[in-house]
């Protein structure tokens, strides 16, 4: 990140506080690719070194924000259709590879690809529109992103915080964290689901 882009979030940050995360959060998870991940960390990391936030409330409402903005998101997508899609791709310059993947994951995982397209920078953007489009039963779009969203807000924010003095280190590794991260909470989830349907089964 440039040291312009990097002091103008940080002046915003410490300006508009949670107003800053909830703003930057909603945009992006709405669609529109601004930097919210690096800000959460950001007001993370300044909760840690200047006490002007509090870890829990960025927690709060980076998660009510990103909840709301794929919300918004899938109702873009619900009632826009694919026409609406194209047009944000071309506006946004989303790569056709990238959309493409996109649909083969909720083709194959379904409302789990909700989950974990929060760890996935380009995913993240467009995961409520595409969802919308795809037409997903919005009852499970809304418990998978709910879900999503804690867990990625809460595991960046507490990132952010308790390694806040190695700002530089940590923005540089964030990436391929996230899609670990994001590997492993699919994994166990599919490892706990498997195993309650075993049980089930057996009860029968």
């Amino acid at each position: 990140m440039g040291h312009a882009i990097f002091d103008f979030l940080r002046t915003f940050i410490a300006d508009y506080g949670y107003w800053a995360v909830a703003l930057a959060l909603l945009c992006e998870n709405a669609g529109i690719p601004v930097p919210g991940e690096t800000t959460l960390l950001l007001a993370s990391f300044l909760a840690y070194s200047e006490h002007k936030l509090h870890l829990g409330w960025i927690i709060v409402a980076g998660t009510c924000a990103a909840a709301v903005g794929d919300n918004l998101g899938y109702a873009i997508g619900h009632y826009g259709g694919r026409r609406v899609l194209e047009r944000y791709q071309s506006i946004f310059r989303i790569s056709q590879s990238s959309l493409e993947r996109g649909e083969k994951l909720f083709a194959k995982y379904g409302s789990l690809t909700v989950f974990f397209a929060r760890f996935i920078f380009g995913l993240r953007i467009f995961a409520g529109p595409l969802a919308g489009v795809l037409r997903m039963p919005w009852k499970a779009f809304a418990l998978f992103n709910f879900l999503g969203a804690a867990v990625w807000v809460t595991v960046i924010a507490t990132v952010g915080y308790f390694f806040g003095k190695h700002w530089d280190a940590m923005e540089h590794v964030m990436g391929r964290f996230n899609l670990a991260v994001g590997v492993t909470v699919v994994l166990l989830i599919l490892i706990f689901w498997r195993r309650y349907h075993r049980a089930a089964d057996k009860n029968r």
